[in-house]
């Protein structure tokens, strides 16, 4: 599952193709109508093949990469076979049933991402949470918190923290308000652990932890919670991850990304520095006792 998770999920793979698509199309000076006329099909259709949000044929892509000038037949393959496995089912499916729709494409850019920056202003982020922190929050925030959909949804999060140790995995930069470091989750000794788990993330190298202290104030975070993610592939843009109760919102405007990277900025600024982390967090254990 790692394996498949490295090679990122369908999501991805057809925001890829979709963007190479789109250059090409551009580069040879046809518009989407023209596009869609060539291989008898809408504008609309030509848009969602482009912005990776349908399946694709074979067809459509030989015929679509035919007009935009492609005629070697490596090339030709190479396009059809990133379609194919476009379409090949996420690392997740086993856990399809637990995963809505708006969900399961966070998954799936998340497992491809170059770079995780997060912002969590009540919660430890799901990458960073101990077993027993999750069981204890699923039980308190599910509706169907039956211990064996717990089982499953946790073990869907464990094999999501493997990001952080594998080989090409993401840099993580993360910044946790206090209150999410003083919440106790599942009571004391559960939120001493997680604490303990985080000095221990603090070790890793891919990751960057910060805490934003009560006494920084009013913050540009206040906002919400969000995460935003970059790709190694320069024909991804970033994205912005915003999650409600049912839905989700992903914004990949310049202008919307730039202005929560701006954020991410300012309280990364103003948050405790990622050196001094694992010096806050033993001095919360200590107030444990």
């Amino acid at each position: 599952m790692a394996e498949e998770q490295s090679r990122g999920g369908p999501t991805a793979r057809r925001m890829l193709l979709g963007a190479q698509l789109r250059r090409l199309r551009i580069d040879a000076g046809l518009s989407r109508e023209e596009a869609g006329a060539a291989i008898r099909a809408s504008t609309w259709k030509i848009h969602r093949l482009e912005n990776g949000q349908v399946g694709y044929k074979d067809r459509d892509i030989a015929d679509l990469v035919a007009l935009y000038g492609v005629t070697d037949p490596v090339q030709v393959a190479m396009f059809i076979t990133m379609a194919r496995e476009a379409n090949l089912p996420g690392w997740w499916t086993p856990y399809s049933d637990l995963l809505p729709q708006w969900f399961r494409a966070y998954v799936d850019l998340e497992a491809t991402a170059a770079q995780i920056r997060t912002y969590e202003g009540q919660l430890v982020p799901g990458l960073l949470q101990t077993e027993a922190y999750m069981r204890a929050l699923m039980r308190s925030t599910l509706r169907d918190n039956r211990p064996e959909e717990i089982d499953r949804r946790v073990s869907l999060r464990l094999t999501r923290q493997q990001l952080l140790t594998r080989d090409d995995g993401p840099q993580l930069w993360a910044v946790m308000d206090e209150a999410a470091l003083r919440r106790p989750v599942g009571g004391p000794k559960v939120l001493r652990a997680q604490l303990e788990r985080l000095i221990e993330a603090t070790a890793l190298r891919r990751v960057s932890l910060q805490t934003l202290p009560f006494s920084a104030g009013a913050h540009a975070a206040m906002v919400g919670a969000f995460s935003i993610l970059r790709f190694a592939d320069q024909d991804l843009p970033d994205v912005v991850y915003l999650e409600h109760v049912t839905s989700a919102q992903y914004l990949d405007k310049p202008e919307e990304v730039e202005a929560y990277a701006h954020i991410m900025s300012s309280v990364g600024v103003r948050a405790i520095p990622p050196e001094q982390t694992a010096d806050l967090l033993g001095e919360l254990l200590h107030e444990l006792g």
